[in-house]
């Protein structure tokens, strides 16, 4: 593990309100939660949990700071490419747009002023955040970066519409949410939680009991000393939105793999990541409040999550081969490669969008449908559905 900058004294009593408040939480339940319930408070407790707390999170791609970078900040490129995409969507379903964690806003931003410039923009753009910090920087950005007209556009919501026609994105939500931590013994299946032993946390595990855990589990077929994470959670979100989806498209980018990759026999320590002002480690018991704490997506299971609850799957592929059928290399080419002092960026950005070495092969974006028949331009070359 890396050598990790000391947080501040003041990081640090933060940090120890919310280690009290997980300490109780383990007290009342007889000295062990699960990993998924720690991950929750750690994330999300209000006023307290990474997301939730006033800490810059996410890198400005100019003045740095944060603890890590998302495509949205690298460049608009993403945006801009993402919302040819959206258009075509928008076409069909004269719809809005609903954003799942907006992060700082800045996607938003990108994508309003993109379908503004081409004349598509909708009615509405939603943003659905649990985080009132987050909501806040999303509203100073938005107000800094748009005309008023586009601005007034934006509404937040604090729950899932009902009802909901047109394009909902989600760019790195789903390796936010809790995750169960399953140890496969040669005795049984064990579901890794967080005990308090001298004072700190420690790791424990305890014989998985709760039948739908244990059957998701059972039916990967793991060989013993295996430990990995399983998402009920991620899956029920899908089942959500396919709920809330009358017709439209739901596009989710994240980083992570088909369940024959994400179960591999070398990948048997799981995907669990953790990132601290730019250090990935894997150490979520330490920096509580202070660091994100991450698992990769399994997207098979996301997959029939979306197509059991009546959804088409749409596309699978690279965030690559995405932006690449997206027309990002046509929006550079827009630029001259003489003009250095605008190229040079662009052709950075897109060389950590898109290079294998950074994240072009690892992110990945799904697509599910309801009521479209046109073929999505995203996947029009390269789709790997079959894989899933």
């Amino acid at each position: 593990m890396p050598t990790l900058p000391t947080p501040s004294v003041e990081a640090q009593k933060h940090s120890q309100q919310l280690i009290t408040l997980i300490q109780k939480t383990i007290n009342t339940q007889k000295g062990w939660i699960s990993f998924a319930e720690f991950m929750h408070l750690a994330l999300y407790a209000p006023s307290l949990g990474y997301y939730s707390a006033g800490s810059q999170k996410f890198a400005d791609s100019k003045n740095g700071g944060g603890d890590f970078v998302t495509a949205p900040e690298i460049s608009p490129l993403f945006a801009q490419a993402l919302s040819n995409q959206i258009s075509q969507i928008l076409n069909l379903t004269h719809g809005s747009i609903l954003e799942l964690g907006a992060g700082t806003g800045k996607l938003a931003a990108d994508i309003l002023l993109t379908l503004a410039a081409n004349n598509s923009a909708p009615a509405k753009y939603f943003i659905l955040e649990v985080s009132d910090h987050l909501r806040q920087v999303q509203l100073e950005t938005l107000q800094k970066r748009l005309p008023q007209d586009l601005a007034r556009r934006v509404e937040w919501l604090r729950e899932l519409p009902s009802s909901f026609n047109g394009v909902i994105v989600g760019n790195e939500v789903l390796d936010a949410i809790p995750v169960h931590i399953v140890h496969v013994k040669a005795d049984g299946i064990y579901e890794r939680g967080i005990v308090i032993e001298a004072e700190r946390f420690a790791w424990q595990d305890q014989v998985l009991s709760e039948p739908s855990l244990l059957k998701v589990v059972s039916k990967l077929n793991l060989p013993a000393s295996y430990v990995t994470e399983v998402c009920p959670a991620a899956s029920g979100l899908i089942a959500s939105l396919a709920h809330s989806l009358q017709q439209g498209v739901i596009l989710m980018i994240d980083y992570g793999f088909s369940a024959r990759e994400y179960y591999h026999p070398q990948r048997n320590q799981g995907t669990l990541m953790c990132h601290y002002q730019h250090y990935a480690h894997s150490e979520p018991l330490i920096n509580i409040g202070l660091q994100d704490i991450t698992a990769h997506v399994d997207f098979t299971s996301i997959a029939h999550a979306g197509v059991s609850h009546g959804l088409a799957l749409s596309g699978f592929c690279s965030q690559a081969q995405f932006l690449m059928n997206c027309g990002i290399l046509e929006l550079i080419s827009q630029v001259s490669p003489h003009d250095m002092v605008r190229y040079a960026p662009l052709a950075a950005a897109a060389q950590k969008l898109l290079s294998p070495a950074e994240m072009g092969d690892l992110f990945k974006v799904i697509a599910f449908s309801k009521n479209i028949d046109e073929p999505l331009m995203g996947f029009a070359a390269g789709d790997k559905s079959h894989t899933l």
